[in-house]
């Protein structure tokens, strides 16, 4: 079988995958999300944590639910990585530093899952399940529930409760997550990713020498990451390292899982809000931006002009895995930075100039396209709200989405919610290239090591996770300024999600009326994608510009 008619089996398998998950995964989590029942196993972590399951809280109890979850989440992982020397299966591991500590402990409670450590030489089996796999679970859960929220914004009327966050994080975690990744996790075993509780072996090699390997619970880690778009890999090498990802059948798996929840949460929303084809043109937006970018990406790495000569020798397979080749390695490449997932089968940073300054551009767009867990589809959701405001502006009408007046209070929140990533992406570059020190951590020159500062403070604010490479992050001032993007870059934002949540339950819903634009047609779905790429992508056209769109053209 040629190369090319894999790489559209695949493809086209992994749509249809999709399309076939879209509604049951979707009115599954709908289901999850509204019925009243609460199983005996949730009654008693309702106790357990002291709430009443039965309340429904205003938007700013939700955000310190949210807020303070989190918190102690960031300590207690902290506090993990610090001692993990003092704990059992530690594989005498000593303890992460105080900066790096705080890194981890951050990147993994806001679903970046940014690493700048080799986890199979730096942490222990312990750390592993009870803190890094734990956090994969309930952060992708935090993001579902805020996404939650927000639908209850739009669909309730003339009250101040949007739902309760400890029912829906645990409703979440035990009914939806947990399931599906014990399943998946037993396919990954028989598809030959590992999972074990052994250390480090002395393998005999075909030279004659001794390999040290290690190994550990991956499969169930592994599943999770996916799963949760959290992305941190058991191995450095992440998703490229047989261990995680032994052949091309693990390799698609993988892609679906990341990209499954975050398609199907579009249908949730149709069904909570009682109009599914609302649903259909959030995924339409969704599913085009995805094609478009699987598509550059694809084609740029099997037929660089950039550098005509090094393509000519393979220069574009450099990074790759010859077991699952450019095609699949693209899919994956556009498909973890349009989620939030960050894991890699290959180096985005020997991908050509424009492929890799494709993967940038995928994060630039806010992860939504379909996003992460939760966190896509409640960002493209304030997308859409602009996009409704600039089509009222052109007929001078007062915008209306889902039947709800968007007034000044709804558009401030989504303002700010649109501006807080590029501002915390952009502030943490210049802040980096201003610095000599960190500007020395560059071990490349030019645009390219300019896009690897980029790259960095780009994956960090909108918690993606992956890296281009070639830059030393493990150095205090980068484990600070990186942590620091993770958290505004998480919370920041569902505090403007939220609050606009709140104020959009507060409202009483509007009739339709001959004025009322369709948000559900062929229409809006073009003007969705325009808003996207102009409103969000063209923010970032200046540094982009600088980086890999001048690489390129050199």
């Amino acid at each position: 079988m040629s190369g090319t008619l894999a790489g559209w089996l695949q493809i086209l398998a992994l749509v249809a995958a999709l399309a076939l998950s879209y509604r049951p995964l979707g009115d599954a989590i709908a289901h999850v999300l509204t019925t009243p029942r609460h199983l005996r196993v949730e009654r008693l972590v309702y106790r357990l944590v002291g709430v009443n399951g039965d309340a429904d809280q205003r938007w700013s109890a939700y955000l310190r639910g949210v807020l303070a979850f989190s918190a102690v989440s960031v300590l207690f992982l902290y506090g993990f990585l610090r001692l993990q020397n003092l704990l059992p299966l530690s594989l005498g591991r000593p303890p992460m530093p105080a900066d790096q500590s705080f890194n981890t402990a951050a990147s993994f409670v806001t679903n970046t899952n940014w690493q700048s450590y080799a986890g199979e030489s730096t942490l222990g089996h312990l750390v592993q399940m009870a803190g890094l796999a734990v956090q994969n679970f309930v952060s992708a859960a935090v993001g579902i529930s805020v996404v939650a929220a927000l639908i209850r914004g739009f669909t309730r009327k003339e009250t101040d409760r949007v739902g309760n966050f400890w029912v829906d994080l645990t409703r979440i975690t035990l009914r939806i997550l947990l399931p599906l990744a014990f399943v998946f996790a037993i396919v990954l075993v028989a598809g030959g990713v590992i999972q074990n509780l052994h250390g480090a072996e002395s393998i005999p090699t075909i030279a004659g020498g001794h390999q040290s390997l290690t190994g550990g619970p991956v499969a169930s880690q592994e599943v999770i990451k996916e799963l949760g778009t959290n992305g941190g890999g058991f191995y450095n090498a992440n998703s490229s390292h047989p261990f995680e990802n032994p052949n091309a059948f693990t390799n698609w798996l993988e892609i679906y899982l990341l990209l499954a929840i975050a398609f199907a949460l579009p249908r949730t929303f149709g069904r909570m809000a009682g109009d599914h084809r609302q649903g259909y043109a959030i995924v339409a937006v969704m599913a085009l931006i995805w094609a478009a970018s699987v598509a550059i990406v694809t084609v740029d790495e099997l037929h660089s002009v950039s550098s005509r000569a090094g393509h000519a020798a393979g220069a574009m397979t450099e990074g790759k895995e010859q077991r699952f080749g450019v095609w699949a390695s693209a899919l994956f490449a556009a498909s973890t930075t349009l989620t939030s997932t960050g894991a890699i089968d290959s180096a985005h940073d020997s991908y050509s100039p424009f492929g890799g300054g494709m993967t940038i551009f995928n994060m630039m767009l806010g992860e939504i396209a379909p996003g992460g867990t939760g966190s896509g589809l409640y960002g493209i959701l304030v997308l859409a709200v602009i996009a409704v405001f600039v089509a009222g502006l052109m007929v001078g009408r007062t915008p209306e989405y889902l039947g709800k007046k968007l007034r000044g209070r709804e558009m401030k929140f989504a303002s700010l919610y649109i501006l807080t990533t590029p501002t915390v992406v952009l502030a943490g570059a210049a802040l980096a290239m201003a610095r000599p020190g960190e500007r020395a951590g560059m071990l490349n020159p030019g645009p390219h090591g300019f896009s690897e500062v980029l790259y960095a403070f780009t994956s960090a604010g909108n918690n993606n996770g992956s890296a281009f490479a070639g830059l030393s992050v493990d150095t205090t001032w980068y484990n600070t300024a990186l942590g620091l993007a993770m958290l505004f870059g998480r919370f920041l934002p569902m505090v403007f999600i939220l609050a606009l949540a709140g104020s959009l339950a507060g409202q009483a819903p509007v009739p339709v009326t001959a004025g009322t634009l369709p948000t559900h047609r062929p229409l809006f779905v073009g003007l969705l994608t325009g808003v996207v790429l102009i409103v969000v992508g063209l923010t970032y056209f200046p540094a982009l510009s600088l980086g890999p769109l001048a690489e390129g053209l050199q």
